[in-house]
Formats: structure tokens, sequence, C-alpha cells
């Protein structure tokens, strides 16, 4: 690991202490945890309870049947009413182009 050296100002140095406290980290933990999300926000992973995940499974697995059965007429119809909704903040606006491309790509398609 590298090493950084920063000098900070009292009011902000006593500020991330007290952060860092609340969250019951040392200030050098803390500062590389506030760090790390500001530069790698993508990366950040939440741990999903196993019944959650379990669930999710069967929901797919539900899913996937229920579309081979659908016509593509079906689908477009189904793909129309759907909710648009904001990308979330933490994707880059290059990520959601594509991602919009490719959906509009499959709807030609179909």
């Amino acid at each position: 690991m590298g090493q950084l050296t920063l000098q900070l100002p009292k009011t902000l140095h006593n500020q991330l202490e007290v952060l860092a406290q609340s969250e019951g980290l040392q200030l050098d933990q803390y500062v590389f945890y506030i760090l790390t999300r500001q530069v790698m926000p993508a990366y950040i992973a939440q741990v999903v309870p196993k019944e959650v995940v379990s669930q999710q499974e069967t929901d797919y697995a539900e899913l996937l049947q229920k579309w081979e059965k659908a016509s593509p007429a079906k689908v477009k119809e189904v793909l129309a009413k759907r909710e648009v909704v904001e990308a979330e903040p933490e994707l880059r606006s290059e990520t959601v182009a594509k991602l919009q491309a490719r959906i509009a790509d499959q709807q030609v398609r179909m």
C-alpha cells in the first residue's frame, strides 16, 4: 500500500474525526473509505441477504419461463407499458447511453 500525508485545516480534520467515530472507524480507515467511494462508486458492493438472493433467482426463473412462451408482439406490448425510471446516479452517462442503444436495437429486431 502507498502512503499519503495530508495537511488539513483543523476544522476539516475535526469533522472527519467526528464522522469516523460515528462509523466506529479510525480516521485513516474512514478517509480511505470515503476516498474509495468517491473514486470507484460503481464498484461498491452491498451485502444482500441469502433469502433475497434466493427469491430473486426464483422470480427470474419464473420470468424466463413466461417469456419463452410470449410472442414477439406480446413482448413489444409489455415493453411499451414498462415504467421508465431515471438511471442510478452511480452509472456513468456513457454506460447509460450504451444500455439505451442496446435496448433500442433489441426493440428494432422484434
